[in-house]
């Protein structure tokens, strides 16, 4: 079944392209319409929960106004952080407030993109927390979970009450089951994000926990600071990169458009595929090869 929106073709009987996300033609919707148009897409992407610790004492001990104010200071830096990686913030809920990495737009790294931006968050209530002590005598904390996985996002309700990007799946609720059982001040992430930013990010594993409503244990890891590394192949070749195989044919192109640069003849070279293929590591086993001679044009 060829997608319409990006011409990959996909097996018969799937409802979603498996290259873009975009609903497949002629492939069966649960609720069908005649007069709505479905937009929704199946994509991997990595919610962010984040809420506030000990609210309910705080509404108590200020007044309304004096509350409202630090709420939208915390809400106000909380999307700092967020927006400072590209993430989406879907929705406020109370003193809390949910942010997807993956949709509406998509990055590579979107799951490294959602652990920055809660570190974020504890950053940048640092920072205010000294001007709300001055004013209102208080001071912030908040948990903060994230997960990742696959769902399908799209517009739903009904009415003037429909949500342009809503998600349908179990990775928010694993999210927010994991934001309930953070320590206060901190970023937990299951073992499936943790996979993916495995080698960015200095964890600690904080074991695994029954979550309400999910029917498996989840692995949790709390979140201490970044490593500094930069690009999947830094992260991999700390732990020693796998050989390089099948790609002989490509890595000869390559190298004998180098030939050409060495020749005084000009060259470009276009290396497309899919997130993942190996696009990154043939460049990589094109240096090593050429080693010394790369260095000297540098």
């Amino acid at each position: 079944m060829r997608c319409p929106h990006c011409g990959f073709e996909s097996p018969t009987g799937m409802k979603f392209c498996g290259r873009c996300g975009g609903r497949l033609e002629g492939a069966p919707v649960a609720v069908p319409s005649a007069t709505e148009k479905d937009t929704a897409q199946r994509r991997r992407m990595t919610a962010l929960f984040c809420d506030l610790v000990g609210s309910t004492p705080l509404v108590q001990s200020l007044d309304a106004e004096d509350f409202r104010e630090v709420l939208t200071a915390y809400q106000q830096a909380c999307v700092r952080a967020i927006e400072r990686f590209d993430g989406y913030t879907a929705r406020y809920v109370g003193d809390g407030l949910v942010a997807y990495f993956g949709y509406p737009r998509a990055h590579e790294d979107d799951a490294q993109r959602a652990v920055h931006a809660g570190l974020g968050i504890l950053d940048e209530l640092g920072n205010l927390n000294p001007r709300l002590e001055e004013h209102h005598g208080v001071s912030l904390q908040v948990r903060i979970g994230l997960h990742t996985g696959v769902v399908v996002v799209g517009e739903m309700g009904a009415g003037e009450t429909r949500s342009q990007h809503e998600i349908v799946g179990e990775m928010p609720h694993i999210a927010a089951r994991l934001e309930s059982i953070a320590p206060p001040g901190s970023v937990v992430i299951s073992d499936t994000t943790r996979d993916l930013v495995d080698g960015y990010f200095e964890t600690e594993p904080l074991g695994e926990k029954e979550l309400k409503g999910v029917s498996r244990p989840v692995g949790v890891h709390r979140v201490l600071r970044p490593t500094g590394a930069v690009g999947r192949l830094e992260v991999a070749g700390a732990r020693r990169l796998t050989p390089l195989v099948g790609r002989d044919r490509e890595l000869e192109r390559l190298a004998g458009a180098w030939q050409q640069v060495e020749g005084g003849r000009g060259a470009v070279v276009h290396l497309a595929g899919e997130a993942g293929i190996g696009k990154s590591r043939l460049v990589r086993a094109l240096v090593e090869r050429l080693g010394q001679r790369v260095d000297a044009v540098k």
